[in-house]
């Protein structure tokens, strides 16, 4: 049995004084008060620390490698190899669960990294229009045959979600973002098949009409949650009180490593008008969880989850709403709660160890002492 002991304690809801976590055979057994049981391996994790459960990712590409050239990346032998390396720096940056929300030949589901990374929750190629955003992943479909063909194939190789394009996006040439894909019945017919086979269906989409079209289907989460325009951005807040009333998740596009260098123009045009729009949906409620879509390009390296809730609470988040964002939030929409996201009895040892108090000042996250991955140490102190 390994105890920890914290004078902090985020359990993935709320902040506690004082707490030893046991765990044993990978699980949290027991959250006490007190001293830990008799013949207990304890690690005092220090004075001024805070212990937290491991984060979530709610959108990872870990077939992609950050690189100015991402597409060529995909066509370098070792494609396997890097994946393992990237999964290796979200685990190190204390993201315990990764949600890969594209990637090609079902890689992601084949990596088999044990406990050397991350567990990966996996939907594989993402549901697209022939030539669509993302087509060279492999995953093109066209009309409601061959869309609800797709998800069954993607059921019956094991995928937890079902990534589907319902708008175009801006690292494919010739796609539009402020333009869907796919028609309403196509999208129904993805959500339908999704659900009956048991699984979350999140949807992509960079402007109004596609927000409004995944809202409308049936989507469980919608990724980016942007309001692209053909030329600019612009908020629609009478969808996002809809959004807000509907409880259907918005994977918010959040988190840039230090010193990376700008995104491409046409994004940094927008870049304000995108950080309003956080904040809007904030203020009027929407359920949220971060997605940083890792991989994408210089500016989204691997591990980049603790710098996107740095930009939620510089957008007015409460640190304690992007806390549960990032863990027991994540782990609800991602379909593993009840084992992830929550330093609780019965749970996976996935925790997380920062130094200072991420109540306090949120970059704390940015300082990670210590990572468990099923209570075994990969890093930091006791490693």
């Amino acid at each position: 049995m390994l105890a920890l002991r914290a004078p902090r304690l985020f359990d993935g809801r709320d902040l506690h004084r004082d707490r030893v976590v046991l765990v044993e055979n990978g699980r949290v057994t027991a959250v006490t008060f007190g001293d830990p049981p008799e013949g207990a391996a304890v690690v005092e994790l220090g004075a001024d620390v805070t212990l937290l459960p491991g984060l979530i990712d709610c959108h990872v590409h870990l077939a992609f490698d950050a690189s100015p050239d991402v597409l060529g990346g995909l066509e370098r032998p070792g494609l396997a190899e890097r994946m393992r390396e990237a999964a290796r720096r979200d685990l190190a940056a204390g993201v315990t669960t990764v949600r890969d929300l594209g990637d090609r030949g079902y890689l992601a589901l084949e990596l088999g990294m044990g406990l050397d990374g991350p567990e990966i929750l996996a939907a594989g190629p993402p549901i697209t229009t022939p030539r669509g955003h993302c087509w060279f992943l492999g995953g093109e479909a066209a009309g409601e045959r061959e869309v609800r063909a797709a998800v069954r194939e993607r059921a019956a190789r094991g995928a937890h979600v079902v990534k589907m394009m319902v708008t175009g996006g801006e690292m494919t040439p010739g796609s539009r973002s402020h333009l869907l894909q796919y028609g309403p019945a196509e999208l129904r017919a993805a959500a339908g098949e999704a659900h009956a086979h048991g699984l979350p269906i999140t949807g992509h989409a960079h402007c109004a009409a596609g927000i409004a079209a995944a809202l409308d289907a049936g989507f469980d989460s919608i990724e980016h949650c942007s309001f692209f325009t053909e030329d600019f951005y612009e908020l629609d807040h009478a969808l996002i009180q809809r959004l807000a009333a509907s409880g259907v998740v918005a994977s918010l596009t959040a988190g840039v490593a230090p010193g990376a260098p700008p995104p491409p123009p046409r994004i940094q045009a927008r870049l304000s008008a995108a950080l309003e729009g956080l904040s809007v949906m904030y203020a009027a409620g929407v359920r949220f969880v971060i997605g940083t879509d890792a991989g994408v390009g210089p500016p989204k390296p691997h591990g980049v989850l603790p710098y996107g809730a740095e930009m939620l609470v510089g957008a007015g988040y409460a640190p304690v709403d992007v806390l549960r964002a990032i863990t027991s939030v994540a782990a609800e929409t991602c379909h593993v709660d009840g084992r992830k996201g929550m330093i609780a009895p019965g749970h996976d040892a996935d925790l997380l160890v920062v130094a200072g108090d991420p109540l306090d000042d949120i970059t704390a996250l940015c300082r990670p002492l210590a990572v468990y991955r099923m209570g075994r140490p990969v890093s930091g102190e006791g490693s």
